[in-house]
């Protein structure tokens, strides 16, 4: 599903070379649900931006469903990146003017779907989040908590390879957060590829499997989460 080997990234400026990524290594299979942590600083943003076909890596080889994107030009990438990834924010990224339906097709319409087929998709996306009842409403009726359901309904309509969930509870508050890591559960359940970049250790243990970022390197960490191994899964 998703192979990265021997990732490198560096930042230059005429004085100053920063090597955010170093032999980054990370294997994702079909069906995972993976927490990746670490420091500020440590690299994640930068996995995030690679891994989301918005930054490329400056060495390395990165497979993506099957498909070597390391080399693509930008248009290639995002083809790729609008059909194969979901994208779940901190911020939620909702347009605020747009009610959820309309939110919710603005990335299927760039895919060339015609309009009925977009509403239908829309419309079971919202539904798939429990908020059905709500498809005429704006982003701003709405608590954080819904506008982040909102926000993964629309990540979820395209049907994606894989979901990239970056610190998708940051902005809740304990009881919203909550309900957010219960349905990426649900969705991980039902046989959606995950991966969630996270400050937040206890969120991270209830993934499948966490690989810690320091210093632009990946390490797995093996302690697996109560609520997984609860359900008897293993590493």
């Amino acid at each position: 599903m998703l192979l990265m080997q021997h990732i490198a990234k560096v930042y230059r400026t005429e004085s100053v070379e920063t090597n955010a990524l170093r032999d980054f290594n990370l294997s994702v299979k079909q069906g995972e649900f993976v927490a990746v942590t670490g420091p500020s600083g440590s690299g994640k943003s930068t996995f995030l931006g690679i891994a989301g076909l918005v930054d490329t890596p400056t060495g390395g080889t990165y497979s993506l469903d099957g498909t070597d994107v390391s080399t693509m030009n930008d248009s290639a990438r995002s083809r790729f990146r609008n059909r194969k990834i979901g994208f779940i924010f901190q911020a939620f990224n909702l347009i605020p003017d747009l009610n959820l339906i309309n939110n919710i097709e603005v990335p299927l319409a760039y895919r060339g779907i015609k309009a009925s087929e977009r509403l239908e998709l829309a419309e079971a996306a919202l539904k798939r989040v429990g908020l059905g009842s709500r498809a005429k409403h704006y982003p701003g009726q709405l608590s954080g908590g819904q506008q982040q359901r909102v926000a993964i309904a629309r990540a979820l309509a395209g049907s994606p390879a894989l979901l990239l969930a970056d610190e998708p509870t940051g902005n809740l508050d304990s009881e919203m957060a909550r309900g957010v890591m219960e349905l990426l559960e649900e969705l991980h359940a039902g046989g959606a590829t995950i991966v969630m970049v996270t400050h937040d250790l206890p969120l991270a243990e209830r993934a499948q499997r966490i690989v810690r970022v320091k210093d632009g390197h990946a390490s797995e960490v093996t302690r697996l989460s109560s609520a997984f191994t609860a359900k008897g899964g293993s590493a």
